[in-house]
């Protein structure tokens, strides 16, 4: 497997990687990645789909990207996901898979038409006493010395990083900014988290710096993730005949390791709740999803709590993956990640508005119409001075396709679950759905004596906990993640938000995505590129425009210097006058 950049390779079919027709692939859960996969062996790999199996241990697919109507709840959605131009291997993929709208056009195409026609921006990021303006200006507010704290960081090897966490790294000069206000909400990134993850996400994201105030460099789709993303690609394998084998429960995964050769033998498994045992040759192949940022996450309704169960159960993805990580060192310590929940939880919530009550509200802190079928947020809405941070944004209507007319569905979350609310005086771990609504309310500026009646009858709120889903930001060292492919490997890979890549962030999915194209090309020798991460930490171009824009646009010379650093500034910009330095310089307004 190698890297590639430009179209050269990206518009070209690999030939039939040898052997292939004798292999069979084993691809554990059912989750982006796992999806994936199985979509570059079919189209990459030229693997024929019923030699694809898919071992779930749920009744439906999806894993994280979900987006159901419960029959005994209604409209939920645990999580949303924000999607970047650059999203290289995603884009790459969808371009293969089929809309399920629009005959003779693929994801990619209704997604970038999308798009292109409503894009994506917010016109109120951020709100305070109930609803008013927080007027953050689209300013990062940050002083000189947190920009220096941020570039410092920038700049800092990985290896300096290792198990250090965000406020190691920053004071209150960054943790008191907007920019932090921006950053924690948009990545729910906790102050105790990675600061090495901090730091990929400033690398990989620098060209949209710029964009963090108001959304403009995100893209969403048309509805929830499952319905616009999982199901084109549950349709396009099932039209391949992969094999999808709902109930079972892999739960563990046995190898033989000599010296530098690691190979699969044996998948254990619960089928239906009967222990099964697959056997595996060096010609079958697994993919294996390790961990789980939904595992344990609960659903409450509107009159009960979502239950906190810190308690892994035998059989889940962690369980699992620990059982593997003891066979060998370079299977990752699970440890890392999953042993702190309250430190890697947070809770959302699904509000649905029932009648015509609500919306006005929304309207008036979005200032769109709501049932415009456009963008509405644009984004998240933050609520500055809100015990539990909650944040709430509703993405383009309907967000499913049953969803009857004249109802909203939006998304709620707070990254501290357990504290009491402002109105409803509990931690939102205690909360109903209605107590969750309310206290959403009451920062919307409904007025206190209509609260708990439009929340009761005009809104139908599903709480969900999920205590580790942020649980991959925890501080980590080398080698904590596997490598998608381990040294040594002979017919396996790990992929997912617990595997390791270079240089890519987890919480996208991008990052499944990335791990299960290289996973699939290294294991079947698919000669063809896998794209590059973007290249915008390498472009001074966007290096400059992004320091102008942490700086909130002001130029180099506008800077609290000393005098010493005023006369060696000036020393400079005197050897680069008429220069191409110069020029460059002036166009992104560094000088």
């Amino acid at each position: 497997m190698y890297y590639s950049s430009g179209n050269y390779e990206a518009f070209a079919r690999p030939v039939k990687p040898e052997g292939v027709d004798r292999k069979l692939a084993y691809i554990i859960g059912s989750g982006l990645a796992a999806l994936s996969a199985a979509c570059y062996l079919i189209r990459d790999g030229q693997m024929k789909g019923e030699r694809i199996h898919i071992l779930e241990k749920e009744d439906i697919p999806g894993g994280a990207c979900d987006g159901y109507e419960h029959s005994d709840r209604g409209f939920v959605m645990r999580g949303g996901r924000e999607m970047d131009n650059h999203f290289e291997c995603m884009w790459d993929l969808f371009r293969s898979i089929p809309s399920i709208e629009t005959e003779g056009v693929s994801v990619l195409d209704e997604y970038y038409w999308l798009n292109k026609e409503d894009p994506n921006y917010s016109l109120m990021r951020a709100t305070i006493n109930r609803g008013e303006d927080a007027h953050t200006e689209g300013k990062f507010s940050l002083s000189d010395k947190g920009s220096m704290e941020i570039m410092r960081l920038f700049f800092t090897p990985d290896e300096k990083l290792y198990d250090k966490s965000i406020e190691e790294l920053f004071d209150d000069e960054v943790l008191n900014s907007n920019f932090w206000l921006y950053w924690r909400t948009m990545f729910a990134f906790e102050n105790w988290h990675s600061a090495l993850e901090m730091k990929r996400y400033i690398h990989r994201y620098i060209h949209h710096i710029g964009g963090l105030p108001d959304f403009k460099a995100l893209r969403f789709t048309k509805y929830n993730q499952y319905e616009s993303m999982i199901l084109p690609m549950i349709k396009y394998l099932e039209s391949h005949n992969v094999q999808f084998h709902y109930g079972t429960q892999v739960v563990n995964v046995e190898f033989d390791i000599q010296n530098n050769k690691k190979t699969a033998k044996k998948i254990s498994c619960l089928r239906e709740g009967k222990e099964d045992n697959i056997n595996l040759t060096e010609d079958d192949l697994i993919f294996i999803t390790n961990g789980g940022c939904v595992e344990n996450s609960t659903l409450g309704d509107q009159n009960h709590p979502a239950e906190f169960k810190t308690e892994l159960k035998p059989g889940g993805g962690w369980d699992m993956w620990r059982k593997i990580a003891i066979q060998d060192s370079s299977f990752g310590y699970p440890d890392k990640f999953c042993s702190n929940p309250e430190k890697t939880n947070w809770m959302s919530a699904t509000v649905t508005t029932l009648d015509d009550k609500i919306p006005p509200y929304v309207k008036k802190i979005c200032k769109r119409d709501p049932f415009s079928g456009k963008v509405v947020t644009g984004g998240i809405v933050t609520v500055v001075d809100s015990n539990w941070l909650l944040s709430w944004t509703f993405n383009r209507q309907p967000q499913f396709r049953t969803q009857p007319k004249g109802q909203l569905v939006g998304w709620i979350y707070g990254l501290f679950t357990n504290k009491p609310g402002n109105y409803v005086k509990k931690t939102m771990t205690e909360c109903t759905g209605k107590e969750i609504c309310m206290e959403w309310l009451y920062h919307m500026g409904v007025p206190e004596n209509e609260i708990e009646g439009l929340a009761e009858h005009s809104a139908n709120t599903i709480p969900c906990m999920m205590p580790y889903i942020t649980a991959f930001f925890m501080p980590r060292s080398a080698g904590d993640r596997p490598a998608v492919v381990p040294q040594g490997s002979v017919n396996f890979a790990f992929i997912g938000q617990f595997a390791e890549t270079e240089r890519d962030t987890i919480f996208t999915t991008e990052y499944s995505i990335r791990t299960a194209m290289e996973a699939v090309y290294t294991l079947l020798d698919v000669d063809r590129g896998v794209p590059e991460v973007w290249g915008s930490v390498y472009d001074i171009r966007a290096l400059l425009n992004a320091t102008v824009q942490l700086m909130d646009g002001k130029k180099i010379t506008e800077l609290n210097l000393s005098l010493k650093q005023k006369l060696a500034l000036k020393e400079v910009l005197k050897k680069i006058k008429d220069t191409e330095i110069e020029r460059l310089l002036k166009k992104y307004h560094v000088i």
